[in-house]
């Protein structure tokens, strides 16, 4: 399943595009407590960045939906390597959850 996209914007850039509802993990993401949605796609992102690759860190502006994160950036590389991250959490199961209960330890909320 490849449920994330990066293409061309068109006001420049880049776009990544993250269908929520769509991914591996979305029953697990209901089973601990949220929701499968944009919002929740943001606080994966928001918390990866933080936490794993700072570098990323104001490189990229995120635009949620209910139904998809979606992200813009002049440089293709950075949403490549955010789309890698996602990609990783939205096909583990135990990938997701042991990015939940680092959020969980360290007073991290998701804003889904």
């Amino acid at each position: 399943m490849e449920p994330i996209e990066i293409e061309p914007a068109e006001s420049g850039g880049y776009s990544l595009w993250l269908e929520a509802g769509t991914t591996d993990v979305d029953e697990v993401i209901r089973e601990l407590g949220h929701e499968a949605n944009g919002y929740f796609w943001e606080g994966v992102a928001e918390l990866l960045t933080a936490t794993e690759a700072p570098s990323l860190a104001g490189r990229f502006s995120p635009d949620p939906e209910g139904g998809a994160f979606c992200a813009y950036s002049d440089d293709r590389a950075v949403l490549e390597d955010l789309a890698a991250r996602l990609h990783a959490v939205a096909t583990d199961e135990a990938r997701l959850r042991h990015l939940v209960e680092r959020a969980t330890a360290i007073g991290f909320e998701f804003d889904d």
